[in-house]
């Protein structure tokens, strides 16, 4: 035996033993680390695992076998002892133990001190969305569904607004049945596009079934077809072929959503959910106008609003056409392309007559609402448009996130935070929704889950505005002035930038860069910024100058000023006589916000938390 073995030591079998096994390990660390990036699965480490397994007696034998020569690899046998090469064969071998060895201990340091920070960072937000995807499950079971966007088999690319729409209304009836988490549009129509099976996107999406589809239209006449399947075995549940005309076009979608009822045995509280009919050439003229509503550049909303109004001159009592009417006039005016006055009553007269046709018409009062909070100040005629669409929609994602800013606005903070918490649970990969719960966190002082809540959003959409500035700004009240500094170098938008880093920088102790950046941003912004100028003043403690901005942020109408109440960047002026004048002028007084009378119910069976 001791022969055999120092046999092994002059064949160098011990020595390519021992670097096999080091750069194995080395390869391994760094395949779990790169694999998940690219979205290969723990079966492909696995794969890797098993191939250096196998691989490793191999290597061993043909070290035994062969030995390396000035004249290239011959089998060991017929190398003479004289010329062999093996001493210093096993020098070179000796050498590269050391590079492997000292590239493991780097990846080692590397892998403790800075992805390691990383790492945990996931697991919390990976334990996070998976607790919220266990409550979910304890709340609906397998009531939950997303539609997908329809594919357009028309072979004509104008038509996608057509399909695209079928889809959309489809979803928007399903949504209306409270016994079903139906997921958000925004959601279920990012994966457009993607090739990826039923069950990754029912994962990705927390929700039991998939609705899929494709419409043909040509002229007149319309193929649609639906199948209904279940998400975790891409078992096929339901599907049907639809062959119709236009006119019938609303019956059809009447159909679909009861077979989904039946299939997933629902019982339904109420009558059976019904669409709102008109005819065909109105319906298709409304759905193209809804695309382009969508596009929301200028000329897409000037085209939209013409389309709208070719809509409501087919058919003037098309519900839905004025709903979209007031929505377009909403957006010209919020894009500045039209006088507030003018907007504020086309609005107004849009939105009414939507109720009038049809009192269930939730997103009109909606519009009447933000009127009435954002353009009129009368939060309490805000609160009974917002009541009244509470009451015929009680479900709609869209309306909750809406009411759920409007309970901040009343500073009822616990309450927005449950409505944002469903909004996110119904729309899970939207970042707007998770900036909105992120920032209800932050002003509630739930700094750890608000900082949660922005990274995770940030695993969404690494580049979306704002996002580096929320978790910045949740840093500093943290008092981690480094980290946040960090944040607020990443925001895209270079104001927003530049107003973290003048907190950042005052925070730590670089007053004059702070003084620099904030006059910076007076002489580029100035009016415009005036309320997180004015936040700054206040994290500096400048108390005279905070009050000035937020007065100038006052008399220029800043609807973000709304929300004075909740941020604790301001908390410095709280104990100031100036505060209590100043809620005052802005109508947000303790008192006058205590007065408001908004009772709302949680959507039954509780959604997430």
């Amino acid at each position: 035996m001791g022969q055999f073995f120092e046999e092994l030591k002059r064949r160098n079998v011990l020595r390519v033993a021992i670097a096999y096994l080091a750069f194995s390990w080395l390869l391994i660390q760094i395949v779990e680390t790169l694999f998940p990036i690219f979205g290969l699965s723990n079966a492909s480490i696995r794969l890797v695992v098993i191939l250096l397994a196998i691989g490793s007696p191999l290597v061993l034998l043909f070290s035994w076998v062969y030995e390396l020569t000035p004249e290239g690899l011959k089998l060991e046998r017929n190398v003479e002892r004289e010329v062999s090469m093996v001493r210093h064969t096993g020098k070179r071998l000796d050498r590269a133990i050391i590079v492997v060895l000292a590239l493991a201990l780097g990846y080692f340091a590397v892998d403790k001190f800075v992805l390691s920070a990383a790492r945990e960072e996931s697991i919390a937000i990976s334990a996070r969305l998976e607790g919220r995807s266990d409550a979910l499950f304890q709340s609906y079971g397998d009531n939950s569904i997303a539609v997908m966007p329809f594919v357009n088999m028309s072979g004509d690319a104008s038509n996608e607004y057509f399909s695209d729409g079928i889809s959309e209304e489809l979803l928007n009836l399903l949504a209306k049945i409270p016994e079903l988490r139906v997921i958000s549009r925004s959601s279920a129509f990012s994966f457009k596009g993607q090739n990826l099976e039923i069950p990754e996107i029912a994962r990705r999406l927390n929700v039991s079934h998939v609705l899929e589809g494709s419409v043909r239209k040509s002229g007149n006449q319309v193929r649609i077809t639906a199948q209904l399947i279940e998400g975790r075995s891409d078992t096929h549940l339901w599907s049907e072929t639809y062959d119709r005309t236009l006119d019938d076009i609303f019956a059809t979608q009447d159909e679909i959503s009861a077979a989904v009822v039946e299939q997933l045995k629902l019982e339904l509280l109420g009558d059976a959910i019904k669409s709102v009919e008109t005819s065909g050439e109105a319906y298709s003229t409304y759905l193209q106008a809804a695309h382009l509503f969508k596009l929301n550049t200028a000329e897409s909303i000037n085209s939209a609003i013409s389309l709208y109004e070719r809509t409501l001159e087919l058919d003037p009592d098309y519900a839905p056409a004025w709903i979209g009417l007031s929505g377009a006039f909403d957006r010209m005016a919020t894009m500045q392309l039209m006088p507030m006055d003018t907007a504020r009553r086309l609005v107004s007269e849009a939105s009414n007559r939507a109720i009038e046709l049809l009192p269930q018409s939730a997103a009109a009062y909606v519009n009447l609402a933000w009127l009435a909070a954002n353009y009129d100040g009368d939060l309490t005629g805000a609160a009974n448009y917002y009541q009244r669409a509470l009451d015929v929609a009680p479900t709609d994602v869209t309306l909750l996130g809406d009411v759920s800013l409007f309970l901040k606005v009343l500073g009822r903070l616990d309450e927005s935070i449950t409505l944002a918490e469903i909004v996110v649970s119904r729309d899970p990969v939207n970042v707007v929704a998770y900036n909105n719960l992120g920032i209800g966190y932050r002003y509630a002082g739930r700094l750890d889950e608000a900082e949660d809540t922005f990274l995770t959003a940030l695993t969404l959409n690494p580049v979306s505005g704002g996002l580096q500035y929320e978790l910045g700004v949740t840093r500093l009240l943290q008092k981690d002035y480094t980290a946040a500094e960090a944040a607020f170098s990443k925001e895209p938008i270079i104001p927003f930038r530049q107003i973290g880093m003048a907190m950042s920088y005052h925070a730590l102790g670089e007053v004059s860069a702070s003084e620099d950046i904030i006059n910076q941003l007076i002489n580029s912004y100035g009016e415009e910024l005036a309320y997180y100028i004015a936040q700054v003043m206040a994290f500096r403690l400048e108390s005279d100058a905070a009050f000035k901005w937020l007065e100038t942020a006052l008399i220029t109408g800043d609807t973000d000023l709304r929300n004075a109440i909740n941020e604790p960047l301001l908390s410095s002026l709280h104990s100031d006589a100036r505060w209590m004048a100043f809620l005052k002028k802005l109508g947000a007084s303790p008192e006058v916000l205590a007065a408001i009378d908004f009772q709302i119910e949680l959507p039954r069976n509780g959604d997430y938390p």
